[in-house]
């Protein structure tokens, strides 16, 4: 049996001082480790919307992780355990887009026992809600929590029209990946594909989120 296959497991999911579920380190993480790949349905935006459209407005659970403009992952259904990373205003992981792929990434070494937690920075929209961060409240319990887990606001250049639209349809936005980052995520995708990482990983529905969880 080769070392790599002996290896013990990188992250396991377990209750959460932050959120229902979250991800911890069962062993140390080093910077720059592709964590896992955040797996679910892809669908298109229009195909997201309707999927949810009956869902309560309040409710600020969600997995749909933004891809581009045509593709939303829906880690709701056929989902792994990359849905149950919880938002933090301090993160120790981020999110990036490779090949059309979202991977999480440890930003910064991650101690065994320590929760992984990504900022979310969930999408604005022009017709959100007035109480929209009451609603995407954080409540991560950094230093420098935003209380959000939206995106910063931006200063208004003009008022945008109000459209009814259900804040379900909210979906969290990894970030693009840079040229530094395609040389290891093209690494990475190699090493994910010869180790059938992006089988199917268990994405049960009891899971939470990356962008919202179902906790």
């Amino acid at each position: 049996m080769s070392t790599r296959a002996r290896r013990s497991p990188m992250i396991e999911v377990r209750h959460s001082p932050v959120h229902g579920y979250g991800v911890f380190a069962l062993r140390r993480i080093r910077k720059g480790t592709t964590v896992i790949e955040y797996l679910g349905d892809r669908i298109t935006h229009e195909e997201a919307d309707e999927r949810y459209e009956d869902k309560d407005a309040k409710d600020n659970h969600t997995f749909l992780f933004t891809v581009d403009s045509k593709t939303v992952i829906d880690a709701g259904r056929n989902g792994n355990e990359a849905r149950f990373i919880n938002h933090g205003c301090d993160p120790n992981c981020e999110s990036g887009i490779m090949t059309k792929r979202v991977f999480i990434d440890a930003i910064r070494t991650i101690r065994p026992g320590e929760e992984l937690v990504y900022d979310y920075q969930i999408t604005r929209d022009p017709d959100d809600p007035d109480d929209v961060d009451e609603i995407f409240a954080c409540r991560c319990g950094a230093a420098g929590c935003r209380g959000s887990m939206l995106e910063p606001k931006k200063s208004p250049r003009k008022k945008s029209r109000a459209r009814k639209k259900s804040v379900l349809r909210k979906r969290a936005r990894p970030r693009r990946a840079t040229r530094a980052d395609d040389a290891r995520g093209r690494a990475s995708t190699k090493r994910a594909a010869s180790a059938k990482r992006v089988a199917s990983a268990k994405r049960a529905r009891s899971a939470p989120p990356s962008r919202r969880a179902r906790h």
